[in-house]
């Protein structure tokens, strides 16, 4: 029984060079889809196409998108980048060259399409920030955004937090407008995550706070459970969950929201 419902299916993974694009459009092959890899660096995997993409320029995303065409059943944004890069490229690549993507791929799209984005447990804090937030979302325009961003340096601040709360909220947004057509959107947080891009993390974070959010497992997770997460998303068993931000952290969100884990008082040690 093919539960998943992935066999034969079209898909794009973006971020499949390392990580848990990586391994989603590995876990995706495994599944007989018919996967589309973009990214800054070459991939290894033997995908249907690859396109080497800077999602900080969108002429270069619309042009990979172009040569893709044809029909895309499921979309898979896993490009990222750390705080450790400039500001201003973090939140072109996980938040404005995402979100082109997203609406590039959106008119290949038929019902029954599905749309998963990783954001991170970083961007819990969206809720207060809405009117910030509100703001970036209704720029539609690539440049406007960026633009917006380069205005207001105090609210983008590193990057990362930011690009990853607007994720969250950008996804329930276009919920309500993307399912018009049949297409449901979705996103994860992960917790930390042993990809090659925690060393990065590692270098600008105390490791009190990263082991902090690994709580209550004391473990991290691996890209491989981050992927099943993102694959179950925008499969046919999943086909009524829509809107979701979906914590993807061994508890850390139930254990926080419960009063079982008391973040402030652990990072304060």
């Amino acid at each position: 029984m093919d539960f998943l419902g992935y066999k034969n299916k079209r898909v794009i993974v973006s971020g499949c060079f390392s990580g848990m694009g990586e391994a989603t459009a590995r876990l995706l092959v495994e599944l007989g889809a018919q996967v589309h890899g973009i990214d800054y660096k070459e991939t290894t995997l033997d995908l249907a196409s690859f396109n080497q993409v800077d999602l900080r320029d969108p002429a270069a995303i619309d042009a990979a998108i172009a040569r893709i065409g044809g029909k895309v059943d499921a979309l898979f944004n896993c490009a990222g980048l750390p705080q450790t890069a400039p500001a201003l490229d973090v939140m072109k690549v996980n938040y404005a060259g995402t979100r082109r993507v997203t609406e590039r791929v959106l008119p290949l799209m038929s019902a029954g399409g599905a749309i998963a984005s990783i954001s991170s447990t970083g961007g819990l804090g969206w809720s207060r920030r809405m009117p910030v937030l509100m703001q970036l979302l209704s720029i539609d325009n690539y440049d406007d955004a960026i633009k917006w961003c380069e205005e207001h340096p105090e609210d983008v601040k590193e990057g990362y937090t930011l690009s990853k709360e607007a994720i969250i909220v950008w996804t329930m947004l276009s919920s309500q407008r993307f399912i018009k057509q049949g297409v449901r959107i979705n996103c994860t947080l992960p917790s930390p995550t042993q990809t090659p891009m925690m060393s990065h993390f590692e270098s600008a974070t105390p490791l009190s706070v990263i082991d902090a959010f690994t709580l209550p497992t004391a473990r991290r997770s691996t890209p491989e459970e981050q992927a099943g997460a993102l694959v179950l998303l925008n499969s046919a068993g999943a086909g009524f969950i829509n809107g979701v931000a979906l914590p993807v952290d061994g508890g850390f969100m139930g254990g926080l929201t419960t009063g079982q884990i008391d973040l402030g008082k652990i990072m304060s040690r």
